[in-house]
This record gives structure tokens, C-alpha cells and sequence, in this order.
């Protein structure tokens, strides 16, 4: 048996019928030319039944041991029972897809197995098939979860790969192919033994203090002496996204050209994760000014980071994260870019001075507040955050799957009472692909914030100058129809800003053309994609 650690456990903890904390998504694919749907798709699902040794800990289920929980292996798994094969109702669109993808996501993993499914899914138009993934929380995070799609994948559509990607051979070849094969460490000489322990000891000290340092400065956040520093509940506003959620989801998503964010990004000297926020920022703003319930607090976010060391495939969790200030209550669009990426500098400072172990124990120390809360069921009452808004580096080249190409890999995370929207995206190649999921009761119209991802990002497009100069007009013709809401130095009353601002102008043909009010879907060019 092998002892969880304290965040992998912490999922588990976590857990109950309305928060089910388990991760993934939906990859989807388009078939190879010329090959028969049926055959392709039944010898796949054969292929992710025929393993028989797996990776760690997807071989395993957990029990309850004296002193904590630990990973046991599972002599005899049922592969009928984690891979399945189901079809979609027609037409077979993406709504019936993302549908499908939120009941999955709304029942509960069996912890007497395993803790993962896969579910091929056929019956989408223009040959494309999906396949969605539930992997508990415990057992993987995101950068671990693009691992096994790289080793899962090929980067040539001639490849054949004869094995699952959960077994063992799958993690031997990817690690052999990403990482070589290392040679063992030699013991270090005897005479060495005692400088050793020395280096240990004044490590061991230095990372007390750097802990104590870090500590320090998180807790005068509170009392506002830790300059643009952040940091979860302090002047989290109340919405209705901050409330008890339901076990239900409610699954969207869309995608974006990598290359709209990173002309962006060169244009205002941000980074793509300043902009991924500053989009999340300007759309959550919008959502809320639609419901007339902008608080004159901005929303705060966690923005998970990643703590995995380079060639680290074994840690089922090595993440942390940043509170990030989301300036939802600024009107100017570029003043809140720069506050957050103030936020998000602070937060950075933050943690630059610890090393990926000492980030990993601050974590658990500053995460242990938000466990005791969820457990308690205080977690609607004292939230955290407002949202996560995670982004996720992803394969840099298009992929294949036995010859199916790789067309989007869209994330689906969790909620807790407290936030009942996750915001995750990974970027694919020359594309940005955002999940979203929410509770299907505490935000039933969750599909409206596609559209305003799309309106926040032409609006940044608009202040950075790029874009047609029919988008620009546009942008800000509305942008003058909204009233500024109150922030700090404003003088007009928030009731009044919020009464002015819910007028929203109709689209313009073009814009019409370029976002859809009905249902989120696929972009255009991953539908031309599918033409070859």
C-alpha cells in the first residue's frame, strides 16, 4: 500500500454527493480517411481494455488505513466496467455532446475500483468522435493529465499505438521517449556522509524561515500591508456564483485562436495567462452586470500553477495556485488588465523564494482553512474565492490517435459550495480550448459565458488596436453605451451603475456570424478541419 498525500487526500476528504472531485474531459477527434466508423471505434475500445498492468495509481482503489488513506492495488479489475461505448441522439451535434459530457460528469466515481472511466462516444456529424475522461482528483492533476494525452497521442497520423493509456507501457515508452533513459545515481562516497548532513540541516533551516517569510506576508494581506497581494477570503464579495451547489453540472465549451490572444499579448505586453484572465475578468463582469448583481468588490480567482518538477511523471498532485485579484469592478479594460497582472506579480513574488517542496507544504498550510470550511459546510458562507480560472499548457503540435487527428482537448473540473463555476482551458497547438462547468442549478444559464468570452476578448483586441476596424467600431459604440460602475474613486451610486449597465445594444450581423447565442459550439475552423 501506498500512503495519499495530504492534498491528493484532501480531494477525497472533500468529497460528497453534491461535489464529486473528480477531473477530465473531452477530447475529440476526427476519424482517418477511408476507415469504417464502427470497426475503428470498436478496435479502440478494445485496445483500452486490453491492459493488464497500470501506471500508478490507476491500477489501484483506496482504503482506509490507521493513519490516513493509501493506494491499494486491485487484483482484478473489470475493463468493461472503466471503458465504455456509448452514442449520441441524433442530429449529433456538439449540444448533444456537451449534454451527454454533463451527466457523466454529474455522477460520482465507485471508490471500491479504480478511481477513472473513459467513454468513447460516436454518433457526432462531419466523422468526428469524442472520447470523455473522469479521473478523481486524487489521482491526477492537470499538467499529469496532458502527460497521458502526449502518451496516449502521436505526432504523426502513421503511428499505431497498441496500448492503453493508463497501463504501463504506455508510461514506460513516454518517459523513455521525453526523458531518455537515465542512468541511476551512484551512492555518494562515505567520507561525503557528513557535509551531506550538514546540507540537509541548514537546508531544513533555510526552508523554515522561508516559510515563516512567506506565512508572514500572506497574513498581513489581510490587514492590507502586503501591497497588490491577494489572497483567498479577504474582501471575497458575495454573487451567485458564491453559494451551495447541487450534485448536477452543467458542461460548455468553446474555442479560440491561440493567435487572437498572443497578438494580444505583444500589443500590451502581457502574458497569455494575463490575458486568459483579463478575457475571464471581462466576461464574468458582463455576466453579472446582465443579472444586475456587480458587487463593488472584485472578484477574486484562483489560478492554480503548477509545482511538477521537470521530468516528474510519478506525483498525482503537484499544484498550487495564486489568487488572483480579477478588477471585475473596474470599467476601463486595460486598468483592469494591470491590476491583474499586479496581482498576479504579487502572488508570484510570493512564492519565488520557495522551492517546489516548500511551495508544496505552504499549500497545505494556507489550503487547510478551505478544507475545514468545505468539511464543516461553511464553504457558501466563508468563500475562498469567487471562481478558478485554470489554464493549462498543452501539446504545442497537432496529435494523433491511432490516426484519428487530435481536434480539441476540452477540460472539465470541479465545483465546490463557495464557487459554483470552474473556468479551465488548455491550449492545443494553434488553439485555446476553455471548458467550463457549473452547478446546473446555481448558474442555469452557463452557455451565456462563452459569448462573453468572445465580446472580452474583441474588446482587448479593440484597446490594443487590432481587429477590423468594423469589430473596433462596434466594440465601442457598446463600450460607450455602458455606464461606468463604482469602483474606489467613482462617485455614482452602484444601484444607478448597475440599472444603466444591464441595457446591452444587439449584435451586429457580423458578430452574429462569429458567436452563437443558442449553444456553444466547436469554431469554424475545427469544422474545416474535419474536411481535410
Amino acid at each position: 500500500m501506498r500512503r495519499l498525500d495530504l492534498t491528493s487526500a484532501g480531494f477525497l476528504l472533500l468529497e460528497k454527493r453534491e461535489t464529486p472531485m473528480h477531473v477530465g474531459g473531452i477530447n475529440l477527434f476526427t476519424l482517418p480517411r477511408g476507415v469504417n466508423e464502427q470497426k475503428f471505434l470498436e478496435d479502440l475500445a478494445e485496445q483500452l481494455r486490453s491492459a493488464t498492468e497500470f501506471r500508478q495509481p490507476f491500477g489501484d482503489y483506496v482504503v482506509t488505513g490507521k493513519t490516513g488513506l493509501y493506494w491499494e492495488k486491485d487484483e482484478h479489475i473489470d475493463m468493461d466496467y472503466h471503458v465504455r461505448h456509448s452514442a449520441l441522439p441524433a442530429p449529433g451535434r456538439y449540444r448533444e455532446l456537451f449534454s451527454l459530457a454533463s451527466r457523466l460528469h454529474t455522477t460520482l466515481l465507485d471508490r471500491t475500483r479504480p478511481l477513472w472511466e473513459l467513454h468513447i462516444i460516436e454518433g457526432l456529424q462531419g466523422r468526428q468522435f469524442a472520447v470523455y475522461n473522469k479521473i478523481h482528483h486524487a489521482a491526477i492533476d492537470g499538467m499529469g493529465a496532458m502527460h497521458i494525452t502526449r502518451a496516449m497521442c502521436s505526432e504523426s497520423p502513421r503511428d499505431k499505438t497498441g496500448y492503453a493509456p493508463f497501463s504501463l507501457e504506455a508510461y514506460e515508452v513516454y518517459k523513455r521517449q521525453r526523458f531518455g533513459a537515465k542512468k541511476k545515481r551512484t551512492p555518494r562516497p562515505t567520507e561525503r556522509n557528513l557535509r551531506n548532513v550538514l546540507e540537509a540541516l541548514k537546508s531544513q533551516y533555510d526552508s523554515s524561515m522561508h516559510l515563516a517569510t512567506a506565512m508572514r506576508r500572506f497574513g498581513l494581506a489581510f490587514v492590507g500591508r502586503s501591497g497588490n497581494l491577494a489572497v483567498p477570503w479577504h474582501n471575497v464579495p458575495r454573487t451567485s456564483i458564491n453559494t451551495r451547489v447541487s450534485g448536477a453540472r452543467r458542461f460548455v465549451a468553446q474555442t479560440f485562436e491561440f493567435d487572437r490572444v498572443k497578438r494580444v499579448c505583444a500589443a500590451l505586453d502581457a502574458t497569455v495567462n494575463d490575458i486568459v484572465l483579463a478575457i475571464c475578468a471581462g466576461a464574468l463582469r458582463r455576466y453579472l452586470l446582465a443579472r444586475d448583481e456587480l458587487p463593488l468588490h472584485s472578484l477574486k480567482a484562483m489560478a492554480p500553477v503548477s509545482l511538477r518538477e521537470e521530468g516528474d511523471l510519478e506525483s498525482t498532485n503537484a499544484v498550487g495556485f495564486i489568487t488572483a485579484d480579477m478588477a471585475t469592478n473596474v470599467y476601463d479594460p486595460e486598468k483592469r488588465l494591470r491590476t491583474i497582472q499586479e496581482s498576479m506579480r504579487a502572488g508570484k513574488d510570493l512564492l519565488r523564494e520557495l522551492s517546489p517542496a516548500e511551495a508544496a507544504l505552504f499549500m497545505q498550510l494556507t489550503q487547510l482553512p478551505a478544507l475545514v470550511t468545505s468539511i464543516l459546510g461553511l464553504g457558501s458562507k466563508f468563500p475562498a474565492f469567487s471562481t478558478v480560472v485554470s489554464n493549462v499548457p498543452g501539446p504545442r503540435k497537432p496529435l494523433y490517435w491511432s490516426g484519428a487527428r487530435l481536434d480539441g482537448i476540452y477540460p472539465a473540473s470541479i465545483v465546490f459550495d463557495g464557487f459554483a463555476m470552474n473556468i479551465t482551458l488548455v491550449s492545443y497547438h494553434d488553439q485555446l480550448d476553455f471548458g467550463i462547468v457549473a452547478c446546473r442549478r446555481s448558474m442555469p444559464q452557463i452557455q451565456r459565458i462563452i459569448d462573453h468570452l468572445e465580446d472580452a476578448l474583441a474588446e482587448l483586441e479593440q484597446i490594443a488596436g487590432i481587429g477590423s476596424a468594423a469589430e473596433r467600431k462596434n466594440i465601442s459604440a457598446r463600450r460607450k453605451a455602458k455606464p461606468r460602475t463604482k469602483s474606489a474613486g467613482q462617485k455614482t451610486t452602484a444601484l444607478k451603475a448597475k440599472k444603466k449597465a444591464t441595457t446591452r445594444p444587439a449584435k451586429s450581423p457580423a458578430k452574429k456570424a462569429a458567436t452563437a447565442k443558442a449553444r456553444p459550439k466547436a469554431t469554424p475552423k475545427t469544422k474545416a478541419k474535419g474536411k481535410q
